[in-house]
Order: structure tokens, then sequence, then C-alpha cells
């Protein structure tokens, strides 16, 4: 059961929004620099790279979490801020995320998440850029 949980508090940390309310990015290859606190002091980074569309990874994100219960509170924006809570019950146990997304460009977004399960915090920090177009593919 902690696998699952760990990884949905990881989940939780990636920006969950209305589809009318999603920044527009671009596709690509994007670049994803991604620090994790488990509350021990001692960060893991994790740094991947993929072809991908950032505005239709979080709408499928938003979908998911909708079909797994989660209520979200309505977004907040303000600039090019981007902040919203979700509230989940997962095999029992209830987790509540708080995330800001801020969007530097159609290239390049950061999400500074925190996600809560009863005493336990999580801190999430992500940062997204687009770092040229994907390769091409051979059929």
């Amino acid at each position: 059961m902690r696998p699952l949980i760990g990884l949905l508090l990881a989940a939780l940390a990636l920006p969950a929004l209305a589809a009318d309310e999603l920044p527009v990015f671009r596709a690509g290859l994007w670049e994803f620099k991604r620090s994790v606190d488990g509350g021990d002091g001692k960060p893991v980074t994790l740094t991947n790279q993929k072809c991908t569309n950032p505005t239709e990874d979080m709408q499928k994100k938003t979908e998911s979490m909708m079909t797994a219960g989660c209520k979200s509170t309505p977004i907040s924006k303000r600039g090019n801020l981007y902040s919203f809570s979700l509230k989940c019950k997962i095999q029992g146990v209830d987790i509540q995320s708080r995330s800001v997304i801020t969007v530097e460009s159609d290239s390049s977004y950061k999400v500074d998440a925190e996600s809560k399960q009863g005493d336990k915090s999580t801190r999430e920090q992500l940062a997204a850029r687009r770092i040229g177009n994907c390769p091409e593919t051979t059929p």
C-alpha cells in the first residue's frame, strides 16, 4: 500500500487543471527536473526527457485524478501563477495537495507542490523546459 500512496503523492504534485484553465505549452522534447523531499531532509532529484505535449498531459492527469475520486478547488490565476488544491481518499487514506505552477513561457514552467498524508508531508519541485523538437521516427 505504501508504494501506491507514494506514487499518488507524486502524481498529486503534477498539474491537474480544468481544460479551459490550462496554460498552453508547445509540444516537443521536454526535460523534467524533479526534486522530492519526503520530510527526512534528504531530497531525491530525478531528471528525465520525454517527447510530449504538457498541455495534453495535464488534461489527461486531471481526468485520471477526477476518476480516482479526487476533488479540486477552483483554479486561482494571478499573472503567470496558477494555484489549486486537491483532496483525495485512496484506499481509505486522506491525502491533500496544494500546487503552484509558475508559467515562464510556452516552453518553460515550474511546479511547487506540498502534499500531506496524515502527519507526513512531502514537498516536490518540478522544473520543466522544452529543449527541442522530437526526433523523427522512421516508419
